[in-house]
């Protein structure tokens, strides 16, 4: 189960990198050699509303405290569930040089496609966004989306039908792939499964970050998907 979600976080970031066009975030992390970029990314209540930009609310509620935390709690529980898988080489060894390269490169990989562009300029601005719409400028709040606030937030629900068409689809995908996956004999699995810990890692802390920003005022400028009222 820790895999299947780890894998369904990771497929639904691509799918929001695929269908969802947002400005990019700060490279905060500053690493891979990612340009900085501008500030226009995450913009202020007042800027976004004058723009009509986003509607997200500046003042979150205990569901959009959920919403954000508890896909956040997903992101970390998946973590520790592959990373000793993802730590096997350095217990057992038996790895060639080729094995070694294709570790780090997998790491690096994951950790720029899925974690800074599927992540932090993509899925995780969305996350956010739409928790936000739970609190009490947000319009947005029903008991069912407030208990299933993490849910909600990810688009799996309450959502435009391209949304939830894309997102439900490649949840049934990664079921397969995850099969597949588990099946790959040792190094190979861990050598996936690292890539996989370091592409969910810098999800995770995007997530908090820009959590953080928008409860300060700066929330992302993003599309939060929703459907009519």
């Amino acid at each position: 189960m820790g895999a299947c979600r780890a894998a369904l976080l990771v497929a639904m970031a691509v799918g929001a990198s695929a269908i969802t066009a947002v400005p990019p975030q700060r490279n905060f992390l500053g690493i891979l050699g990612a340009k900085p970029l501008p500030k226009k990314g995450v913009t202020s209540v007042a800027r976004a509303r004058a723009r009509g930009a986003s509607t997200v609310p500046m003042r979150p509620s205990a569901a959009s405290h959920w919403g954000v935390v508890g896909v956040m709690a997903i992101l970390a529980n998946a973590i520790g569930r592959l990373a000793p898988i993802a730590a096997e080489p350095f217990r057992y060894g038996g790895l060639a040089p080729l094995h070694w390269a294709s570790y780090a490169a997998t790491i690096a990989a994951f950790a720029y496609v899925e974690g800074y562009k599927a992540f932090q300029l993509k899925f995780s601005p969305l996350v956010v966004s739409r928790a936000f719409t739970l609190g009490p400028q947000g319009g947005r709040a029903t008991a069912l989306r407030s208990v299933l606030a993490p849910f909600y937030s990810m688009g799996l629900f309450h959502a435009t039908r391209k949304r939830k068409v894309i997102s439900w689809t490649i949840s049934l995908a990664v079921i397969v792939i995850v099969g597949v996956v588990k099946r790959l004999p040792y190094p190979w699995r861990s050598i996936v499964d690292a890539g996989v810990v370091a592409g969910l890692t810098w999800g995770v802390t995007s997530i908090g970050w820009i959590y953080v920003k928008a409860i300060g005022g700066s929330l992302p400028n993003v599309s939060t998907e929703l459907p009519p009222k």
